[in-house]
This record gives structure tokens, C-alpha cells and sequence, in this order.
């Protein structure tokens, strides 16, 4: 909480501001309305992500027929949400939004009903679906509605609201239900993640818990020994702590009369990372980035601990305006764990540096907050390029890498261009020329979108000489209850690398550094190339033959790839995979791990786990395939086009400095076209 005594004062006051945009604004917190920002005010009611972008996307070609992809993007924000929710919906109610449909022959409340064990009100929310064709006025409480004809308003209102259409009262008993009250207990022996669920889908949570969904709408909390007021009724109680856990769930109902009703479960370890010299971290995580609620240090501590998450990298950043979020505890804590960090447990405050055009960067390891944390927003240019963050965070000490990369589904075999989705968004644009000159360590290849397109880029980079770490970054945000993946616990995407000595934040970095990597979400994975792992180089003869084997432990493995830099070397079940190779040129090896989708991984396309290459040079030449070469110059021409047509640029020497960048990534891989002498 923001009154917490043990707060740095500069911390607590930040937290406090927070909350005031929260109560102002709700929870877009008063940011720069472009799309993803209006996206934050239906967000809490989103089932489909992609089925709402698309109805968005549906919508502006109905509206604007003929529009160029970019002019799509940009009209998007000009939508109405709030309707594009309820025809997303198509019908449905959720836990946190009932309907009132306004319809010609009447008024009608659709609800699910919410137990309720003390009397109290209820808050959620109303969505006022009205297929009147004549405007429409709706009261609730002290406010007043104007619903157009076919319209559509979500609204807050509790149990005890007064609602009324167009003069008549609506009466809101279907939103709750009187339940006999109960108590549980819940032990697991060490911190855990719990879910407690019951009829319609009804959350529980401890006293002052953050009432938070999963990416499967699932609540949950964090902790050990803790007691959840709940109905004597039937109740399903579930626990894991993270990746390196079973789930273990019971059914249990309350007895009323007992006072307390004690349930004890222990998830079984499924795997021990840390045993094996391995450590897993997740490199892109906010505790603050507008939402539902404002996240605090206590509620990060609650969730490392409890999902066992071995590094916490907590990024301060902007949204969509000038504001940095967690820069106040950036900069009181810069270059030191965070106060609950221990032997096994290490958090630190990092950076996300934005721009929408060329792309967000993480930073782990900041021993002093940058000059800069983004440029691009509010109309403000493109400029300089991202290189310049790069080489400044570089120079103080931290890690580097793009987060969730790319996001238009491509295959091994298409041209770069399909990898430049329009419009401004998250994009990692400019990593093929940062990777180039070294100025980034890795690429979030695990990410919150499309992990089978970065898996595609990350393979040309490194195929055309490219030394990068695989790494991952959820972009869990603890001020968001409900955002899909994104209100998930951090952790559930990680990147496991292989620490020499005790962990700490400077280890970590460094096995980073040095490729010693994989990242998953769920199975362990080990790759073995002739007695070598991740991040090291085997300096070979030409004809040489090696034996390459990958184990992964894990129930959701279905399927093992071994892939060189000319594609798939062999495949097979889970568990256990063995190839020979003999190599005549050079190339990599890595391993990608997959599966379907299951409560372990909060990923809408499934389990997947993906290793850094094992290098294998011949005679001094490191691996430089002419085709993936060419994908990267061919890409490079493709970026310059879409900065100097879309580039936010106020004068031509600010655009020299992209293409002076651009040109200096392609004498990069020009020069790695050309034989040795």
C-alpha cells in the first residue's frame, strides 16, 4: 500500500499521484487516448484479443472503404469500444459485466449473480446494450447516459445502484445472491499461488488481495497461511507457484459451523532449475502502467516469491505520454536488489525504453537511470535513433534486448517485408540493424505475442551472424486485474540461463551476455552438442562429426525440433532427441520445444520453449549464411522506406542519423558476404 512506513518518501508520494489519476480518470489514468490506451478502458471485459481487433479492423473498412493499411491503424482510435465489446461479446455476460438490454419490446437485466455474504453492494459493471432506433436516456445513480440508437455503454454500478430507463426503474436484484458465510484456511508450507472459485465463475480472495485475473480468467493470489472469507457452498481450491510446479486443485465445501476450514495442499516440484546451475527470469515486468489498481513494491515482493520466479527485472516506463511509471523507485533503487530479494530471489528496477515506430527495449542491470526513456509520443520525433539508448545503457552497465518483437504471423520462408506490420505499434524494427552493430544482447523471443514470427526473425539474425541470447519478457502488469496474459503473475514466460556461482543480478547478466540461455514457458530444457551447451562455440574441421541431443522434462512437451542454420536437422517425441551432424559449413544448433495449450502457460498459442544456439565454426569462420544475410539486408531497405514515409522527423539531419545507422548495418552484413581470404 502507498502508506506503507518502510516506502522511500519519493516512492510513496509517486504512488499517491497514481492513485489520484486512477480516481480521476479511471483506468486509462488520463493517458494520450491513441488505440491501445482507449483499448484500457474495455479491457477488463475483452474474451478474445484477437477477435476484438479484428471486429475493430472490420469495422474502420466498413467505415472507410479503400483505406490504406496505415490509415486503418490510425482510424481504429476512432471507434467506439465500448460497442465493438458488446458485439465481441456477441450476447454474453461475464462475472464483472452484466447486461441491461434495451430493446423494442422492453427492458431486460442479463446477469450472472454474484454470491454475497454480508448484505454489502456489489461494484461491476453494466453494459447498456440498447437496438432501440430511437435514442435512449439511462440513469444510474447521479449520472446520465445518452444511448444512441443501436448503442452501446459500459458503465460502473453496484448492487444498490438506482437505475432507471428513460424514466422507468430497473430493478437489480440479478446481480447477487445471499450466500451463508465461511471461512477457509489455506496452507501450503511455502508461498504459493492460490485460486479459490466458485458458482459462475465467483473469485475469492484474502483481506486486501487485488482481486487479479489470469490470462485463462482465472483469479488468484499470492501467499502461505491465509484465510479467505467464502460461501458454505461447493468451491474448488487450486495451488501451484510457478513453472517448476504441478497444479494441484480439491473441491471443497465450507462448514459454516466450523468456524475454519483448513485445506493443506503442496504442489509437487516437477523440476529444480537452480539445482541444475539454472535460474529463470522474466526481463519485462511493470509494476505500474495506468489499469485497474496501482501496483506497489509489497505486491511485487507477494508475487516473486510466490511463483518462485528466480529474477524479477521491474521496467519503468511510459504509456503514451511524457509520465514515466516507477522512475521515482527506479531511481532510489538503481543498481541495487530490491529490499525482499534473497540467495534464490533477485529484483531489480529496469527500463523499458519506447517508441512506437522503431520499437520498446528492456534494460536489466541499471546501475543509473538513462537521460532518456522514449521518444515518439505526443507527436514528439522519432528521434534519435533507438541506437542511442542502446549505446547509453550499454555504457552503464545493462543488459539489452527488444521485447515482444514481432507480431504478423510469418513463416521461415517469407520475405522480410511480412515481418513490418503497419501502423505504430510495439514493434521491434530497428533490432536487425542494433543486432548487427552489437548493440543489443538478446531478443525476447518468449513474449506476449507472436513467439513462432520472433522465432523465425531471431533464426535469420543469428543464421547471418548475429551473437544473441534468447530471453523472455511476459509484460505482466501488476496495476491490471484483468488484461488478458498481461494480468497474469510474472514468471510465466522465462528465460533460464546458466549462472557460474551464486546468483545476482550481475551473474545473471552475464550468463545472459554470453548466450547461456533458454527461455520457456513450462518444459526445462537441456541441449547437449558434443559436450557443450547454450552460448558456446565449437571451433571444428571441416567433415567433423557431432552427436546433438535435447531432454526436456515437462507434461506439456509434444514435440522436439533440432534445427541448424539450413532448417530442421531432426524431430521427434518428447523427452529425449538424438541427431548426428556432420558439419561441412559453418552454422548453430538450437532446440524448440512444443505443445499444446494448458493451465502451465498463460501463451494463447500454446507451450513452446526455444534455446540459444550452440555455435559451431569451421576453421575460424563463424556461421554467415548468405540467405539469411540477404533477408537482413533486404529488411534493412524495407525499414529505411517505412522511416522516411512514416518517420515522425522535423529536419533531414535527423533522418541521417536512421539512415546513417541503417547504412552501417548494412556494411555490417555486406562484409559477411565476402569469402575470407
Amino acid at each position: 500500500m502507498c502508506d506503507d512506513p518502510t516506502l522511500p518518501p519519493e516512492v510513496k508520494r509517486a504512488l499517491e499521484d497514481y492513485r489520484e489519476l486512477l480516481a480521476r480518470h479511471g483506468p486509462t489514468w488520463g493517458e494520450d487516448p491513441i488505440g491501445y490506451v482507449k483499448q484500457i478502458d474495455v479491457d477488463a471485459f475483452m474474451l478474445d484479443e484477437s477477435l476484438f481487433w479484428l471486429t475493430c479492423v472490420q469495422r474502420v473498412s466498413e467505415l472507410h472503404p479503400g483505406v490504406t493499411e496505415e490509415e486503418l491503424y490510425a482510424h481504429i482510435a476512432d471507434l467506439d469500444f465500448q460497442r465493438i465489446i458488446r458485439d465481441t461479446l456477441g450476447g454474453q455476460v461475464l462475472d464483472n459485466l452484466a447486461a441491461l438490454r434495451v430493446t423494442p419490446e422492453g427492458i431486460r437485466l442479463d446477469a450472472r449473480a454474484q454470491a454475497v455474504l454480508d448484505g454489502g453492494p456489489v461494484h461491476t459493471h453494466l453494459l447498456i446494450d440498447s437496438s432501440r432506433k430511437e435514442a435512449v436516456t439511462v440513469h444510474v445513480d447521479d449520472h446520465s447516459y445518452e444511448i444512441e440508437p443501436g448503442g452501446a455503454r459500459v458503465v460502473p454500478v453496484t448492487s444498490g445502484s438506482a437505475v432507471s430507463v428513460d424514466g422507468a426503474a430497473v430493478a437489480l436484484g440479478a446481480l447477487t445472491r445471499p450466500a451463508t458465510p465461511a471461512r477457509l484456511r489455506l496452507r501450503a508450507g511455502f508461498p504459493c499461488r492460490w485460486t479459490v472459485v466458485g458458482e459462475n465463475g465467483q473469485g475469492w480472495y484474502p483481506e486486501g488481495a487485488e482481486p487479479n485475473r489470469d490470462a485463462n480468467r482465472m483469479p488468484y493470489f499470492h501467499g502461505d497461511d491465509l484465510t479467505v472469507d467464502v460461501p458454505a457452498e461447493p468451491l474448488t481450491v487450486r495451488v501451484t507457484r510457478g513453472m517448476e510446479y504441478e497444479i494441484v486443485e480439491r473441491a471443497v465445501t465450507p462448514d459454516a459451523a466450523a468456524g475454519e476450514t483448513l485445506v493443506e495442499l503442496t504442489p509437487r516440484r516437477l523440476h529444480n532449475a537452480a539445482a541444475r546451475g539454472w535460474y529463470g527470469g522474466d526481463m519485462h515486468v511493470h509494476m505500474n502502467w495506468a489499469g485497474d489498481t496501482v501496483g506497489t513494491p509489497a505486491q511485487a515482493a507477494a508475487l516473486q516469491h510466490g511463483e518462485d520466479l528466480h529474477v524479477l527485472n521491474l521496467v519503468a516506463g511510459n504509456v503514451a505520454s511524457e509520465r514515466v511509471y516507477d522512475r521515482e523507485a527506479l531511481e532510489h533503487w538503481a543498481g541495487r536488489d530490491l529490499p525482499w530479494s534473497d540467495a534464490t530471489h533477485v529484483a531489480r528496477m529496469g527500463v523499458e525504453y519506447r517508441n512506437d515506430l522503431l520499437g520498446h527495449l528492456y534494460a536489466f542491470g541499471v546501475p543509473v537511470p538513462p537521460e532518456r526513456y522514449h521518444t515518439g509520443f505526443l507527436g514528439t520525433v522519432d528521434w534519435p535513433p533507438n541506437s542511442a539508448a542502446c549505446q547509453e545503457l550499454r555504457e552503464r552497465g545493462a543488459i539489452m534486448g527488444y521485447s515482444h518483437p514481432f507480431h504478423v504471423p510469418i513463416r521461415d520462408d517469407d520475405p522480410p517485408r511480412a515481418a513490418l506490420s503497419a501502423g505504430r505499434n510495439c514493434s521491434a524494427r530497428e533490432a536487425v540493424a542494433d543486432a548487427a552493430l552489437g548493440l543489443i544482447d538478446s531478443l525476447d523471443v518468449l513474449n506476449h505475442s507472436s513467439i513462432e514470427t520472433t522465432a523465425v526473425v531471431y533464426r535469420h539474425l543469428i543464421g547471418a551472424g548475429n551473437t544473441l541470447a534468447v530471453t523472455a519478457g511476459t509484460d505482466a502488469m501488476f496495476s491490471f486485474n484483468r488484461r488478458g496474459s498481461q494480468s497474469s503473475p510474472p514468471g510465466w514466460e522465462r528465460v533460464y540461463a546458466r549462472v557460474d556461482g551464486p546468483l545476482t543480478a550481475e551473474s545473471f547478466a552475464e550468463a545472459v551476455r554470453r548466450g547461456r540461455t533458454f527461455a520457456t514457458t513450462g518444459p526445462f530444457v537441456e541441449l547437449d552438442v558434443a559436450g557443450h551447451g547454450p552460448g558456446e562455440t565449437l571451433d571444428l574441421e571441416l567433415g567433423t562429426r557431432v552427436t546433438i541431443t535435447v531432454r526436456t522434462i515437462g507434461p506439456e512437451v509434444t514435440g522436439i525440433q533440432l534445427r541448424t542454420a539450413e532448417g530442421i536437422l531432426a524431430e521427434g517425441p518428447p523427452n529425449e532427441l538424438t541427431a548426428e551432424l556432420v558439419v561441412d559449413v559453418p552454422t548453430y544448433v538450437v532446440a524448440v520445444v512444443t505443445g499444446p495449450r494448458n493451465p502451465r502457460s498463460f501463451h494463447y498459442s500454446g507451450s513452446y520453449a526455444h534455446t540459444s544456439p550452440v555455435y559451431l565454426d569451421v576453421g575460424g569462420a563463424h556461421v554467415a549464411r548468405e540467405h539469411d544475410v540477404r533477408w537482413c539486408l533486404d529488411y534493412l531497405d524495407a525499414l529505411e522506406e517505412r522511416i522516411r514515409s512514416y518517420g515522425r522527423l522535423d529536419t533531414e539531419e535527423q533522418l541521417a542519423d536512421h539512415i546513417e545507422l541503417l547504412d552501417a548495418a548494412r556494411a555490417v552484413y555486406r562484409s559477411r558476404l565476402t569469402p575470407p581470404a
